[in-house]
């Protein structure tokens, strides 16, 4: 089959009057400045999909459930990451294998709507409402594996080890029952889920509040090829309470103690110094950055321009779904510079290795940030995706008539797709379609038991 698009973003940059031809799943053939055939489909501006590298799909079932102020704890003055955390426990406490699924699957059908084309699930609901172990240990993780089937987004699955509440291995909490392992437990998961056809497998040490030094140790060398992401200095508090167990911040303990490198994913990094940003730099990591949720749990804003302008390397992920968008995260990331130095325009001009990309010469926010996002494919296992033949087809297209993006091209179809509101209208995952008109072709169904099961859980 073939796609004919007004315009797409190449890899020497856009190009007028594109026809892409799909073969297996892959873009066979790429054709600027040719005519449509007669039965080719004719669509609008076109770009390769986005990888989402953080996710917890569940969470998209509470979003908006925790937006009350609660009781606090003592001490604190206000509602915080931790006053949510337990807003959190409650409702994972409802959850079984089939809940799970039917939220996930709203959740990827989401993701695929907006513009990500692939997801790095950090998977930490293990067990039985009770803690204890399902007869298929791997049950729960299986729902998310269906669930990325269902919808058609490709899968990066993150088995969480967590077996502590605080850092130096303080005994779990009961709340966190659901999520806990050991090192022999966890193995046997991972060897469960070892055989999964076309999912890509890494592991997450929750935590350096969840894992021992020692756990971390065994737990990554249960990985030796596979990505690794970890939570790490998401909060001042968790920074404070790091500082008091071993006299180094988070960030400055892990790369001491770990061998951080590219296969690493360092997920948040909200509260890091010069000396650190220019460390993870140099360590080839990517941190993942969500800024919706960040800003939605107030954890505070990450030095993306002098991180960026080091060679740092970012990805973006949705993290606790409160809400999903590919652009809207951009948006955010961009919007948080902005507030943080009083300028504008501040992630423009991303440096060159990051793009893969010919330069144009004009400093577009909208490309720096979409290129730079795409650089969170290797936290996924996966090449950054791009519009050329031999890359798996995974394309999204912009509503051709829509008004914020009239008289647009080149570059300022991303600044208007990220700042204006264009909104998605196509979507195909390794040569599917599965989203069409802004829709997701199995919303109705996934949307029913989404609806089905949240008036259950929420009685």
């Amino acid at each position: 089959m073939a796609l004919w698009f007004q315009q797409a973003l190449l890899t020497d940059g856009w190009h007028d009057h594109v026809r892409i031809t799909l073969e297996d799943g892959r873009i066979g053939t790429v054709t600027p400045g040719a005519a449509p055939d007669p039965g080719d489909e004719r669509l609008g501006p076109a770009f390769a999909g986005l990888p989402n590298v953080h996710s917890h799909a569940f969470q998209r079932g509470m979003a908006g459930l925790a937006e009350q102020a609660g009781a606090k704890k003592p001490g604190e003055g206000s509602d915080s990451f931790w006053t949510w955390r337990e807003a959190m426990y409650r409702f994972v406490d409802r959850l079984d294998p089939e809940g799970l699924h039917a939220i996930a699957a709203l959740a990827y059908a989401e993701m695929l709507e907006s513009g990500f084309t692939s997801v790095g699930e950090f998977h930490y609901l293990h067990h039985a409402p009770d803690g204890a172990p399902y007869a298929d240990p791997a049950v729960m993780a299986h729902a998310v594996v269906q669930a990325a089937r269902d919808t058609g987004i490709a899968l990066t699955l993150l088995p969480v080890f967590y077996a502590h509440s605080h850092f130096g291995g303080a005994a779990p909490s009961q709340s966190q029952r659901r999520f806990l392992h050991d090192p022999d437990s966890f193995a046997r998961l991972l060897d469960a889920l070892s055989t999964l056809d076309g999912v890509t497998l890494g592991v997450a040490p929750h935590s350096l509040r969840a894992v021992t030094p020692d756990e971390l140790a065994a737990v990554t060398a249960l990985a030796p090829d596979g990505p690794i992401h970890i939570h790490i200095a998401e909060q001042s508090p968790e920074v404070e309470a790091c500082l008091d167990w071993s006299g180094q911040r988070p960030v400055e303990w892990l790369l001491a103690h770990a061998p951080v490198d590219p296969r690493w994913c360092l997920v948040h990094a909200t509260h890091v110094t010069p000396a650190e940003c220019a460390a993870i730099a140099r360590s080839g990591a990517i941190v993942g950055l969500c800024p919706i949720t960040e800003a939605n749990l107030g954890d505070g804003v990450f030095p993306a321009r002098d991180f960026l302008a080091q060679g740092g390397r970012i990805g973006i992920g949705s993290d606790s779904n409160v809400e999903i968008g590919a652009a809207a995260e951009l948006r955010l990331l961009e919007y948080g510079q902005r507030l943080t130095h009083h300028g504008r325009n501040l992630l423009a001009g991303a440096p060159a290795q990051f793009t893969g990309i010919q330069s144009t010469g004009v400093q577009s926010t909208g490309a720096s940030l979409f290129h730079a996002a795409q650089q969170g494919a290797q936290a996924l296992g996966r090449p950054p995706a791009r519009l050329a033949p031999g890359a798996p087809a995974d394309i999204v297209a912009l509503r051709a008539d829509h008004p914020a993006i009239a008289a647009r091209s080149g570059d300022r179809l991303l600044d208007s797709w990220i700042f204006a509101g264009a909104p998605v209208d196509s979507v195909w995952c390794a040569g599917k379609k599965r989203v069409s008109a802004g829709l997701h072709h199995a919303r109705p169904a996934i949307e029913a038991r989404y609806v089905a099961l949240l008036k259950a859980l929420l009685a």
